[in-house]
């Protein structure tokens, strides 16, 4: 049985998933809107910082997306800006297809992760990453421009946003631009913690 496809992100109260410039991603603004899961145990453990680290929801909610990601899809400029953040062993530790226009060979890198270059538009990169996923959910990592691609496509299942309690002001907006006139919306879960509140819908067409 083929798996879901998905995204999942953090979002400012204002409606930001991430700041305007690259250079910025790992800045103030960014790292307070991310805030939920840096402290979570399973945090710790993916990015092999050691022991500790909370439990609790926030935590679960971080272990089950990354449990029933099989693959990923990220659009080309994610990639470049993770391409300098990343540690050699990658968070994802599962297939990744980068939607790009350029022709590259496959990248391997620790722990299972290896990015593979489509220069042939999103739904190709789609079917390779339900292939390579299984069973499992394939998830549309970023950044908002791939995110807003698949939605508008009618290519997303369902989604969750971590709202977290910060203030952008400017940057990129997740649904800017969306075609609302072919999306509806249907609420599954409303999550508080002390960090973030966890937003879950499914997506149907109109």
């Amino acid at each position: 049985m083929t798996g879901k496809v998905f995204f999942s992100v953090s979002m400012s109260l204002d409606g930001f998933i991430a700041p305007q410039s690259p250079d910025e991603l790992m800045g103030q603004q960014w790292m307070e809107l991310q805030q939920w899961v840096f402290p979570t145990r399973f945090f710790r453990e993916n990015l092999g910082l050691g022991a500790g680290g909370d439990e609790g929801l926030d935590n679960d909610i971080a272990r089950q997306t990354f449990e029933r990601t099989g693959a990923s899809v990220m659009g080309k400029r994610m990639f470049e800006a993770g391409e300098q953040a990343w540690p050699e062993d990658a968070p994802f530790h599962t297939p990744v297809f980068v939607v790009t226009h350029e022709t590259r060979d496959p990248w391997e890198r620790l722990g299972g992760t290896t990015f593979h270059f489509v220069d042939d538009g999103i739904e190709t990169a789609l079917d390779l990453a339900r292939e390579a996923a299984g069973d499992r959910d394939v998830r549309i990592a970023g950044g908002g421009a791939a995110i807003l691609e698949y939605l508008n496509a009618g290519l997303v299942d369902e989604f969750s946003i971590a709202l977290s309690p910060v203030l952008f002001g400017a940057g990129i907006r997740l649904f800017d631009g969306v075609d609302a006139s072919r999306i509806a919306l249907q609420q599954v879960s409303s999550q508080p913690t002390k960090r973030a509140t966890h937003l879950t819908y499914t997506v149907r067409q109109r």
